[in-house]
């Protein structure tokens, strides 16, 4: 994550053209996503597919990775986006559409080698400020992820630990272990 020297306004910003890494817009501030190395995006993929696997089935959610999610005045790319799956918005077509204008039911953020502890945990209490009911910070240094939720203290979990994700994700298990184990191949 870099910041980038320019202060716009998010009208501004919004017409810019996509880059590789996404640049997101928090509040005048525009920064730079860290480029996703290996564990990272293979975190990425393992947890989507998870989630995915367990709830499209069902029809309970949907995990997105690296999708640009504009409200309030921000413009962020979480590495994983979870709506509910009566919250997914869709276009006059019924399919689903281009622009999501709400904050997400859960967003999981994957902890790169240059981003700083401190910037993502303000970064996920941000996200729990602005309405996601849970967001995961999982670290793969440690093998950790932390738990955040409105109105309550941050959890850790670690190896056996379980996730709990019922209130976005009913009946979903999964441990702290389960998400590293990914990175075995």
């Amino acid at each position: 994550m870099g910041t980038l020297p320019q202060q716009i306004t998010l009208e501004a910003f919004l017409k810019l053209p996509e880059r590789k890494p996404a640049l997101e817009y928090d509040h005048g501030v525009v920064t730079r996503k860290a480029v996703p190395l290996g564990q990272h995006s293979v975190l990425q993929t393992g947890i989507g597919t998870m989630i995915n696997r367990f709830a499209r089935p069902r029809k309970l959610a949907w995990a997105l990775p690296e999708l640009r999610i504009t409200y309030g005045d921000c413009s962020r790319v979480p590495d994983l986006a979870v709506y509910r799956w009566e919250r997914i918005p869709v276009d006059e077509r019924g399919e689903i559409a281009d622009d999501f204008v709400e904050p997400p039911d859960l967003v999981v953020e994957i902890v790169a080698p240059r981003e700083t502890g401190n910037w993502l945990v303000r970064r996920c209490l941000s996200f729990v400020a602005e309405g996601v009911k849970i967001v995961l910070l999982v670290d793969p240094v440690d093998r950790s992820v932390l738990l955040f939720r409105p109105g309550q203290q941050v959890r850790a979990a670690c190896g056996a630990d379980q996730l709990d994700l019922a209130d976005v994700l009913p009946g979903f298990t999964i441990s702290a272990q389960e998400i590293f184990d990914e990175l075995t191949l």
